[in-house]
């Protein structure tokens, strides 16, 4: 019986080595889905309000400093950009006039105020705008001094659209284009890991408005400061801006790069 007994435990091993290599095989498919991901942060007040109520404050305007601060996070390269805009009640590149103060108004007094009477600041140079043409390829110059009218600061307007600026206009960062990283885009990233204030992703935004004595606005300026839109280029000779109380809005718009 002891025989019989081994010689089947030996066979059962023989068995086992015989079919050591089957194996039974599963896979499954892992899909991975990159979404492009375009994030402009803003923090700001709801309203910024310039009261003109001095006659020192017309001729050397008023300065809202650090209203608006922009911060940017992409997983794209991107282009940023501000661009003024209004309801059109009174234009699609004019301010709207909420109240018309009637007792100040005269034959000459002008309620299409230009959107581009808005100037800007911003706080670090556009890295992004090698292939830019224009003059001034961002708003990164000091506002002028209160007698100097060049145009450098003033604000994007294109009828009324969110048309981006042309390779002469001025962006924030970025540029327009389609050439290299760097010379018309800024590449992915974000204020969060790239030195936040002092990075390319972070943006503090100042504003001014000049009215000017006469109130002619005389830093409203079109495209690359070749056009000023001023009220008497505009509208000839003793005119002005009629006293009122005038709305219009910055739209800032971040885009993957084209």
């Amino acid at each position: 019986m002891r025989k019989i007994l081994l010689m089947a435990v030996i066979g059962l091993f023989g068995l086992q080595g015989v079919f050591a290599q089957l194996q039974d095989e599963k896979s499954v498919t892992v899909t991975m889905d990159l979404q492009p991901i375009l994030q402009l942060d803003m923090e700001t007040a709801d309203q910024i309000e310039f009261v003109f109520d001095d006659i020192k404050d017309y001729y050397a305007g008023i300065t809202k400093y650090g209203a608006t601060i922009l911060k940017v996070s992409s997983t794209v390269s991107w282009d940023l950009y501000a661009v003024g805009r209004s309801n059109g009640t009174t234009g699609a590149e004019f301010w709207d006039q909420v109240i018309d103060y009637g007792s100040g108004s005269g034959t000459n007094s002008i309620a299409e105020l230009p959107l581009s009477a808005v100037e800007l600041h911003q706080s670090q140079p556009n890295n992004g705008a090698a292939v830019a043409t224009g003059t001034y390829i961002d708003y990164s110059t000091p506002f002028p001094a209160s007698n100097v009218h060049n145009g450098a600061n003033s604000l994007y307007v294109n009828n009324g659209t969110l048309t981006p600026p042309a390779i002469t206009d001025k962006y924030i960062a970025g540029h327009s284009g389609t050439t290299a990283l760097g010379d018309d885009a800024m590449t992915g990233g974000s204020y969060l890991t790239a030195g936040g204030y002092t990075s390319d992703y972070y943006y503090v935004i100042d504003y001014r408005l000049l009215p000017g004595l006469p109130a002619i606005f005389p830093n409203a300026f079109d495209a690359d400061a070749v056009l000023a839109e001023d009220l008497v280029t505009a509208n000839g000779p003793d005119s002005y801006a009629e006293p009122g109380v005038y709305t219009m809005y910055v739209q800032y718009v971040l885009v993957e790069d084209q």
